[in-house]
């Protein structure tokens, strides 16, 4: 066989305007014009020993099995390389379901079109569905079928949107937006033409550049709230020891220090009580940003409230990441168990992140004269990280319809002083049923592109 052009289509075209994303493989399949996969030596049986979960598929006769069963009667080998590569996409976890196969004026010449949700793994899927095609063909076996799925598992891990971006893309299908991915991150563009809108993650067309620098500054960002009486933590921006030795003289402990411009929870420690943890600390903090905050702490929960266009949305209440003991398990043990969820990955690929034994968790379990083999009593919840960002292992409970009115104002007003149409608004309390006047508050943090797992699948 031969492959005479490959085309990648991203929108309406000539083989269907509904589905957009195809590929186009213009094949000529040589001697198997004269030889239908009836004719094939053991070829029918061969292919459904190595892919059974075509048996899945429909084909032109709309029942379950109905490809298997025109396998057996005949069918040329173009339709049956639309099909495989259809279901070597489909084992890889990517949602690929219609393909045709047509003649060309030119004998032994087809078009096999087929779906693909990633580019990459669907060139990939027509090429391995090719060979296989002509292996079994050859009455041979095909021993590459595992390496192959592995390949095409690994595109889609390097290719997979992000939960966040994942999640406005799966909205817009619902309302049959279109939409196309501008490059290998997170940058969408929804609709065509004049009525277009791009995203970032959850950066939007209308997001003030402006406002995203406010954001980023930590310190301005303060500022700006505070002069519109909105309460934030009192606090001072150093960096040098000689500074953190005069914070001491005018700001009382407990303290929080965090790096200028850093996020994800990178670099912070909170509840900072003597000046031997506000040194390593300040150290801490100065690995991530040169300038640090230090800052009083306000003791109380965290919070995040999503806000979209100057209404709050989702308000979850933030955990930070945490084993509960069984009495037998040691820590290490419960660590391993609690990273074994289904829903936890690297980074962001998931909607919660594995927990990491680092230098903050290992700190963490030496104030408490603890070690990793030491076994957690029944009951006993120890908490491994000093922050509840989802990026280091976090968890989120929705609460949307527990919040007092009073507070969902606060986070609207904080959104309308910085200008982010689309923001996500840290706040400490004790309790969000009761209004921010009422007890100790501070927003400690306004954020650009918030993250959108807490809110997509809160534990």
């Amino acid at each position: 066989m031969k492959i005479l052009a490959t085309n990648v289509l991203k929108g309406p075209n000539y083989w269907s305007n509904y589905r957009q994303k195809l590929i186009a493989i213009k094949l000529d399949i040589g001697e198997y014009e004269e030889k239908p996969s009836n004719l094939l030596p053991n070829f029918p049986e061969n292919l459904a020993s190595l892919l059974p979960s075509l048996a899945t598929h429909r084909c032109s006769r709309g029942i379950a099995g109905g490809f298997l069963q025109r396998l057996k009667e005949g069918t040329w080998i173009g339709h049956i390389i639309e099909h495989i590569a259809l279901e070597l996409q489909t084992l890889a976890n990517m949602d690929c379901g219609f393909g045709r196969t047509y003649g060309t004026k030119d004998i032994g010449v087809y078009h096999v079109i087929f779906s693909y949700e990633i580019e990459q793994a669907g060139l990939f899927a027509g090429n391995a569905a090719i060979a296989i095609a002509e292996h079994l063909g050859q009455n041979k076996p095909y021993p590459y079928l595992a390496q192959d799925l592995q390949t095409l598992r690994h595109i889609a891990l390097q290719h997979q949107l992000g939960p966040s971006t994942q999640a406005i893309v799966s909205e817009a299908q619902t309302r049959d937006i279109p939409y196309r991915r501008e490059n290998n991150g997170s940058l969408i563009t929804l609709g065509h033409g004049q009525n277009q809108q791009k995203i970032w993650a959850s950066l939007t067309s209308n997001t003030s550049s402006i406002a995203v620098d406010i954001a980023a500054d930590k310190a301005l960002t303060k500022q700006l709230l505070a002069q519109h009486f909105i309460p934030v933590p009192q606090g001072v921006l150093i960096s040098s020891l000689e500074e953190l030795d005069e914070v001491r003289k005018n700001l009382a402990f407990p303290w929080v220090i965090k790096p200028y411009n850093g996020n994800h929870g990178r670099g912070i420690s909170i509840n900072i009580q003597t000046p031997e943890k506000a040194l390593t600390s300040f150290f801490l903090a100065q690995a991530v940003s040169n300038q640090v905050i230090v800052e009083s702490y306000i003791p109380g929960i965290d919070f995040r409230f999503l806000v979209i266009n100057f209404e709050v949305v989702a308000v979850a209440k933030r955990i930070p990441a945490h084993i509960i003991g069984d009495g037998k398990s040691t820590i290490k043990q419960l660590i391993d168990k609690t990273n074994n969820d289904p829903r936890r990955g690297h980074d962001h690929d998931n909607y919660l992140t594995l927990i990491s034994i680092d230098e903050v968790t290992l700190a963490i379990l030496a104030e408490k004269n603890l070690q990793l083999h030491a076994v957690l009593p029944l009951g006993e919840t120890l908490y491994l990280k000093d922050t509840a960002n989802l990026s280091t292992g976090g968890t989120a409970i929705d609460i949307t319809q527990q919040v007092h009115p009073a507070n969902l104002a606060l986070a609207k007003r904080a959104a309308q002083i910085i200008g982010l149409d689309v923001c996500g608004i840290d706040i400490i309390a004790q309790d969000m049923t009761q209004p921010y006047t009422e007890q100790q508050t501070a927003i400690v943090e306004v954020n650009a592109g918030p993250g959108l797992r807490m809110h997509l699948a809160p534990t």
